[in-house]
């Protein structure tokens, strides 16, 4: 054994206590950490040769890189829609790494009894019943990935032609429908040989993001053959959310895959006076939700549901010798792209059981309502206009004045500069905005009163 590995294993629990430190201090101080630190030129380090063992390793670290490090675990980081981690999932995702499962497999261990368990309470969470089954991946990308490659295969089935035995191109051209899909849907159809053409937009509703039911049903009457539905339960502007029931009453019309993608929205469902947004969830064919979002887990964590596992084996079923006979409980390594993985479900375990239905409602009513008091503010500003209303936990916005993109860049980089707080740029209906999304456990009306005196600031120059 090398030397320095044999060093720290006699050494393994006081490192372990010596990262815990650098942990709690970095926690200890994520209230005050920049949201957001602009990157400066790095340069590279040789490659170690000998090595300097696991406590220069965490020297280095604490002195080269972690001041770099941004605030994205606190508070103020508004950017993108980006949870921190519960307490008590950081913890499981400690033992994730400890105890280092792969529960890709059941041969050897109880994790992926966890892992199903996570994922049946998480069903249940969202109104999901048992028809759907569900697996961890990585994030929102991937669960799109999963769900419009069964969806690909439905059509196939459709065609009378099996696309996971003969390719893409034994199926032809294919349509996708949206009103406003995520950008994560194109990278999805090109990765699956679908082709980003194969998406259609279809007319929103007048100053919404909503597809226009109407419209849509006009687009499905014009085929020839079956299509895919890509329907949002939380558009990432404004967080609109598609009639789900409405789209779904048109299958006794028309033949489509109904995917949606409730990333983030899907958590709507935990609130009452919000739950009924996510209303016909449980009619899709294909769901997608981001758990590393409004559940607040450590990255990366998501899953994706479906009705039809019998299309997901066929897509991503691996049979081999060394892995033993499929079954009728599928192992998770026949469900999804990745054959080997850390045990994901374990920080969600965690949080779920640490905090139950309630205490993760308490987080997305406390987040929608202070996203309704930033925006009530900006919309009294004279400095700052709002683009959409505030539906749920993001804030779309934009200067009263002098709308560009090179002022909206500025004005991004003025704000990660400062540090407080961090906002992301996007387009709404055509024009630079920018975009404040809600989604931290930590979040308080008091980082809202800091946020909004760091954007007034930067508004007047």
């Amino acid at each position: 054994m090398h030397p320095r590995l044999a060093e720290d294993l006699k050494s393994l629990p006081d490192l372990l206590d010596a990262a815990r430190k650098l942990a709690g201090e970095a926690l200890a101080g994520l209230p005050e950490r920049p949201a957001a630190v602009p990157p400066g030129e790095v340069t590279r380090a040789p490659l170690p040769l000998e090595g300097a063992g696991a406590r220069g390793a965490l020297e280095e670290f604490a002195q080269r890189w972690e001041a770099g490090f941004a605030g994205s675990a606190g508070p103020r980081y508004l950017g993108f829609v980006t949870g921190g981690a519960t307490p008590a999932s950081l913890a499981g995702d400690w033992l994730t790494a400890a105890y280092d499962q792969n529960p890709a497999s059941g041969m050897d261990s109880s994790a992926q009894d966890l892992e199903r368990e996570t994922v049946g309470w998480l069903a249940e969470l969202f109104g999901l019943d048992a028809e759907f089954s569900g697996a961890f991946v990585t994030g929102a990308t991937m669960s799109t990935v999963t769900g419009l490659a069964i969806a690909r295969e439905w059509l196939g089935e459709r065609a009378g032609v099996s696309v996971s035995d003969d390719g893409a191109a034994a199926l032809g051209p294919v349509t996708v429908l949206s009103g406003s899909p995520h950008s994560s849907i194109l990278k999805a159809l090109s990765f699956l040989g679908m082709g980003r053409s194969a998406l259609r937009k279809v007319p929103v509703l007048p100053g919404r993001e909503a597809v226009d039911v109407g419209k849509l049903a006009e687009a499905l009457e014009s085929l020839d053959g079956p299509a895919v539905v890509v329907a949002n339960a939380g558009t990432v502007n404004t967080v609109d959310f598609d009639d789900l029931r409405a789209i779904a009453a048109l299958k006794q019309r028309y033949d489509f895959w109904l995917h949606v993608d409730a990333a983030f929205g899907g958590f709507a469902a935990l609130a009452p006076e919000h739950e009924a947004l996510t209303a016909g969830l449980d009619q899709a064919d294909s769901v997608v939700v981001d758990l590393h979002k409004w559940l607040n887990v450590p990255y990366d964590s998501a899953v994706q549901f479906t009705r039809r596992r019998d299309l997901q084996l066929r897509v991503f079923g691996n049979n081999a010798a060394y892995l033993g006979e499929i079954g009728e409980t599928p192992d998770f390594l026949h469900l999804t792209p990745e054959n080997s993985r850390r045990l994901r479900a374990l920080p969600a375990w965690f949080s779920l059981v640490a905090y139950g239905r309630d205490g993760h409602r308490e987080i997305v009513e406390r987040c929608v309502s202070l996203a309704r008091d930033l925006g009530a503010r900006l919309d009294g500003s004279p400095r700052w206009r709002l683009l959409a209303p505030v539906r749920l936990n993001v804030v779309c916005f934009a200067p009263a004045e002098d709308v560009t993109q090179d002022r909206i860049d500025a004005l991004v980089r003025a704000i990660a500069e400062d540090g407080t707080t961090f906002l992301t740029p996007t387009v709404h209906d055509g024009r630079p905005a920018l975009r404040a999304a809600f989604s931290n456990w930590r979040t308080t009306t008091a980082d809202v009163d800091r946020v909004f005196a760091v954007l007034e600031r930067v508004a007047a120059g």
